[in-house]
């Protein structure tokens, strides 16, 4: 299948990166190069641009999107929250820029044996990093009821994670739940007739709560906030597309806790703690994508963009 993906809130992020000509650009989730491409077309002699991604696929196509930007262009295969490594390895100790678009590429969703989806039945997959042993059938499978129920309430937000998580128990007690269309019937059960009839999709919630265990989203964005910031020169910025709440209140805190790093009671007269602030938050509400690219494309409707800009040493 042709690695395709249309990039969310594209001429924002760009834009809100302020691309200098002879600057140094990170993409963190590369994807099909789309962002990459934009930034890349800015860049002047002496620019340069590093994109990391951790899916095969996506680096294939994106080697091949960009590939006429010759040796302006580094493209990893890793993990965005190593990317202090990365740069390390490539000689680089700041960069002008780094964006994030979080969350998984249409590619992914459409490829039905990635087992991302919901609306197929495929193997129980879910990895971003195919190199990975564990998959979403390990946590299925193994996972106590109660780690379950966590993992559902915590990260899908479902109402009804108790009794998903319990339906899912039972139903692997007499078979091994293997793939994404038996665990998806197995969740229709847990779930009110009344509520399937009236809501979306009922494994959306659940589905979205394991891939977030199996590739730790969550705890890979929480660690990496601070370290991207230190990476940027003065004036360099950090823009992150979220697409669901605990993403954005991850990015929203992290921006914030930069800005005002200060951690005195705020009846002290002056500060004590010495926390000083690496800059500020440039997107005082998230950049949300506008009608047209709602009406273009239905993925972007939940995608927020958020910036924040590295203050003067």
């Amino acid at each position: 299948m042709i690695f395709e993906h249309k990039s969310v809130l594209l001429k924002e992020t760009v834009d809100g990166l302020k691309v200098k000509p002879e600057g140094i650009y990170v993409d963190g989730t590369l994807g099909g190069g789309g962002h990459a491409f934009q930034v890349c077309q800015q860049l002047g002699e002496y620019g340069r641009f590093v994109g990391i991604d951790q899916d095969e696929a996506a680096i294939c196509a994106a080697s091949s999107r960009l590939c006429q930007f010759g040796d302006k262009v580094t493209i990893v295969r890793d993990n965005y929250e190593n990317v202090k490594k990365v740069l390390e390895d490539l000689k680089i100790e700041k960069v002008d820029g780094i964006c994030l678009d979080l969350g998984v590429s249409s590619y992914q969703l459409d490829t039905a044996e990635r087992g991302f989806s919901y609306r197929e039945d495929a193997p129980l997959d879910m990895r971003m990093d195919q190199r990975q042993l564990q998959t979403a059938a390990d946590i299925v499978n193994t996972y106590s009821e109660m780690e379950l129920y966590r993992i559902i309430r915590d990260y899908g937000e479902d109402k009804f994670a108790k009794n998903i998580a319990k339906h899912i128990v039972k139903a692997r007690e007499e078979k091994e739940i293997q793939t994404t269309g038996e665990l998806s019937e197995i969740i229709k059960r847990a779930i009110p007739a009344k509520i399937r009839a009236t809501g979306g999709h009922p494994a959306k919630q659940t589905f979205q709560a394991i891939r977030i265990e199996l590739n730790h989203e969550l705890d890979v964005l929480k660690r990496s906030i601070d370290t991207m910031i230190d990476l940027l020169n003065p004036g360099g910025r950090l823009a992150i597309i979220t697409f669901h709440s605990l993403e954005d209140r991850i990015v929203k805190k992290g921006f914030r806790d930069n800005e005002n790093p200060c951690i005195c009671p705020p009846d002290f007269p002056v500060c004590m703690c010495k926390r000083v602030s690496k800059g500020r938050v440039v997107t005082r509400k998230p950049v949300l994508p506008g009608a047209e690219e709602l009406k273009e494309n239905s993925r972007a409707k939940s995608a927020k963009l958020r910036v924040f800009e590295k203050g003067e040493a």
